[in-house]
């Protein structure tokens, strides 16, 4: 395992981040996530890889995720060892403080977040995308309050425009609050749209990249022939704007991350891993795994090398398109 820090802190975290999505309970779940016992060789896997940086969120499974989560620290490592992420935003109930970024949303949600991983604090606190009903103000201040009680030690955002972060960002730097140190933004060789203007904005401020979907839920990681199994086929064909997920264009770029993984007789997910890990501004691509196999490719992707004529043979088939699910 290489290990980093994260955007301009001294945090220490893993090059790969475990993705908690695909962990939790109840009827509230995609139909490939895996409950406690199922996840357990996952968990078990990824301390032994020394995958140390967890990622989950409030809205997953509805709580359940976190509950899942925190229960394997309990079970397979020390609280202290794992660098524990989570989000606020998405809709948990149809209260004032169930959904949002308001100040009451914050300190509420927060909380019930502690109790379900049955944790003291959460080392980075996300916000899991921007909230156009609350004022950029009472938002950061309501975080760096989280902060400033012990509850949260850094704070993150997720998947939003690049104007929308730097208002957030100096809303921050006007009233003396928390900045966020990462974004948590979709980036793949088939989603390349934050290289027009986060990645440039994240350079320029220090902010790390903790980059979700760099397989495009396992689109990268098998043949186009094969696009209509397993998760992949469970996908929707585009988000809830209507912007679609994948254009037939992908088809090339797919043709050569397997081409260049025969060469290089490595999986395909280890050669799209490796495109993401390549870009400077990422720390850690965060990986779903449903299978042991799937952190054991994205571990591997670290050790592999692509060369300039590979990195532009999967790049020559990239077609522009709209940012989805935000």
């Amino acid at each position: 395992m290489e290990y980093t820090h994260l955007g301009p802190t001294g945090l220490t975290v893993s090059r790969i981040v475990l993705g908690c999505m695909s962990f939790g309970n109840g009827n509230d779940q995609q139909k490939w996530t895996l409950d406690s016992e199922g996840a357990e060789p996952i968990f078990r896997r990824a301390v032994e890889l020394g995958i140390t940086f967890w990622d989950t969120a409030n809205v997953y499974g509805r709580g359940s995720s976190e509950e899942v989560t925190g229960e394997a620290i309990r079970k397979y490592t020390r609280r202290e060892d794992v660098v524990l992420a989570t989000k606020v935003f998405g809709e948990m109930g149809p209260g004032p403080g169930e959904s949002g970024l308001s100040r009451r949303a914050i300190l509420e949600q927060v909380d019930k977040s502690l109790q379900r991983l049955g944790s003291d604090w959460i080392d980075l606190y996300q916000i899991h995308r921007f909230d156009p009903f609350t004022p950029v103000e009472e938002t950061m201040e309501a975080l760096h309050d989280v902060v400033q009680a012990g509850k949260v030690r850094y704070i993150g955002a997720s998947s939003m425009w690049a104007w929308q972060f730097a208002k957030l960002q100096t809303a921050a730097d006007l009233g003396g609050w928390t900045r966020f140190v990462s974004m948590q933004d979709q980036y793949s060789l088939a989603q390349r749209e934050e290289e027009r203007e986060m990645f440039g904005l994240l350079a320029d401020q220090g902010v790390g990249s903790i980059p979700w979907g760099p397989l495009q839920a396992g689109k990268m990681a098998r043949p186009w022939s094969e696009q209509n199994t397993a998760r992949a086929g469970d996908e929707p064909e585009a988000d809830p704007k209507g912007n679609p997920v994948r254009l037939d264009s992908d088809k090339g770029i797919v043709d050569a991350i397997e081409r260049i993984a025969n060469e290089k007789g490595v999986s395909m997910a280890q050669i799209a891993l490796a495109w993401v890990l390549k870009n400077p501004v990422v720390d850690a691509p965060i990986v779903g795994a449903t299978k042991v196999h799937h952190i054991e490719d994205a571990v591997a992707a670290l050790d592999v090398e692509l060369s300039d004529d590979d990195v532009a043979a999967l790049e020559e088939h990239y077609v522009s398109r709209q940012p989805t699910f935000f």
